[in-house]
């Protein structure tokens, strides 16, 4: 974890002032971009011990700052994934090409022929896809809880894997996508241990923070293993680049780290600027997204033609799912579905009449995002899957960005008219 000796700074600071030291370039006060493909050495010698290094960790250059290939490496990874991790609380930080890249990296890491994963949904349609669909062709086995508050349902779905064999991977994507469920982390972490005494094995936990992020919930100071962002949404904050990253133990980022050179998907240098230069102001910019969210979900809430809201803030006072909210999130989000009555046909025709949101499968933006996630997000997955994860044909995913919230509502109000 975090270097007790280390000045303990609150994630906000972190974000702009770790892992960045001005002597590294010619007193940069801000990281440059390293657009360079390769390094070079000062002699053969040199070379050697920086590959022992990379690939033995020992040596003379071990714990150095030299570089060999921007695929293994380079400058900017190393000062994004220093500061990733010590935002999340983690031992270590991987950045990847996109965040399917990095869900992708640890199934492929972690799940072998023969072995389980049990997830929560709903889950981002492509996590679905590759736990459910394609890793299944390698051999492994997937089943599925739908209620991430409730042991029962859970440990149902656990049951039901190790029958099929060993649990290697307990997943879940906290707040879920598009419906804002939210998984108890604490029970999560909870229910491997109760695997691991079944079979002898404590599966890996990994959850997806990518709707709240590590400013409003935590996942590792839940005893969470790995945690999955894409970094794509929130943290890139304006829709124009892909990214990904994973944090966590140091020994279980250390084989994903070899792996990530031999499959290719690391971050590359520029975009890899780019996400450091957004990391600095996440904060503010989901503070805003989150004010904007919190008075457009009452709007809707009160309108004649939702059937339902599904935002965090509305959690049913008393509920499960209330006590883990407030355990364990610092905010609402900005990211939520709302219901109409009728189906794909008034779906449809509110969101064709719509004039300043866009409509557009990301999230986390600092524009209004909207999609209608039967048809779009969540496309691939079986009718019986979205409706056992609460999405119906009426069902709207909205992402609210930073413009005034009054010309947000405006927007929706003139398209629900003509539902």
């Amino acid at each position: 974890m975090t270097d007790p000796k280390a000045p303990q700074f609150r994630p906000e600071t972190l974000a702009i002032s770790h892992g960045w030291d001005p002597e590294d370039a010619l007193r940069s006060a801000k990281p440059p971009v390293f657009m360079t493909a390769t390094f070079t050495y000062p002699s053969a010698q040199a070379a050697k011990d920086v590959h022992r290094a990379y690939f033995d960790g020992d040596g003379p250059e071990a714990g150095g700052s030299s570089h060999i290939y921007a695929r293994l490496g380079h400058p900017g990874l190393d000062v994004l994934e220093a500061r990733l991790a010590a935002i999340d609380g983690a031992e270590a930080a991987l950045a990847y090409c996109s965040g399917m890249a990095a869900h992708t990296a640890v199934a492929l890491a972690y799940l072998r022929p023969g072995e389980g994963v049990v997830f929560g949904r709903p889950f981002y349609s492509g996590v679905d896809g590759l736990l459910g669909g394609i890793m299944p062709q390698f051999g492994s086995h997937a089943e599925a809880y739908t209620d991430g508050c409730d042991a029962a349902n859970i440990w149902a779905a656990c049951e039901r894997a190790m029958v099929k064999g060993p649990i290697a991977l307990l997943a879940a994507e906290s707040p879920g996508n598009p419906t804002a469920a939210l998984v108890d982390l604490d029970l999560l972490v909870e229910i491997a241990g109760r695997i691991e005494a079944a079979q002898g094995r404590r599966p890996i936990v990994m959850v997806d923070n990518t709707l709240l992020g590590p400013f409003h919930q935590r996942p590792i100071a839940h005893g969470v293993d790995l945690v999955v962002t894409s970094l794509t949404k929130y943290v890139a904050g304006h829709s124009d680049l892909l990214a990904g990253a994973i944090t966590g133990r140091k020994d279980l980022i250390a084989p994903l780290k070899l792996q990530r050179l031999v499959w290719g998907s690391h971050l590359d240098p520029y975009n890899t600027w780019l996400v450091l230069r957004s990391l600095e102001t996440v904060h503010l910019r989901t503070e805003r997204a989150m004010e904007n969210a919190a008075a457009v979900a009452a709007w809707l809430r009160d309108h004649s033609k939702v059937a339902g809201v599904t935002y965090l803030g509305f959690t049913p006072a008393g509920s499960p799912a209330r006590a883990v909210f407030e355990r364990q999130c610092k905010g609402a989000g900005s990211t939520f579905s709302f219901h109409l009555h009728g189906g794909e046909a008034e779906a449809f025709a509110m969101l064709d009449r719509l004039k300043l949101l866009k409509m557009a499968v990301n999230l986390g933006g600092s524009n209004t995002l909207i999609c209608h996630s039967a048809s779009t997000t969540h496309y691939a997955v079986s009718p019986e899957n979205r409706r056992a994860s609460g999405i119906t044909d009426g069902t709207i995913r909205l992402s609210v960005g930073l413009e005034h919230v009054d010309d947000i509502i405006a927007d929706l109000a003139q398209a629900l008219a003509a539902a």
